[in-house]
């Protein structure tokens, strides 16, 4: 029998746990911003490389918000002139 997959989210507190289920946004660990897995920006900072080891993943908005995370404003271009808005 096959070991069940594993993946590395980020939890609100910023600190990693493993979850069964795959996060479903990106972020970079050291900009502090979160992400669709498919975003335009990160897709082309990915295939220039070194921007893979300081990815790391997300259940949803809320836990990246309240780990420290902003908005990208190529993909979240709402959310972003949201969090924009208040800081």
């Amino acid at each position: 029998m096959a070991a069940a997959r594993a993946y590395t989210l980020i939890a609100a507190d910023g600190r990693p746990y493993r979850s069964p289920v795959p996060g479903t946004l990106g972020g970079h660990r050291q900009q502090r911003l979160y992400g669709r897995l498919d975003c335009p920006s990160a897709l082309r900072a990915i295939a220039r490389g070194g921007y893979v080891r300081h990815r790391v993943f997300f259940a949803d908005e809320a836990t990246a918000a309240a780990a420290g995370y902003r908005p990208c404003a190529v993909c979240l271009p709402e959310e972003y002139a949201r969090w924009k808005a208040i800081t």
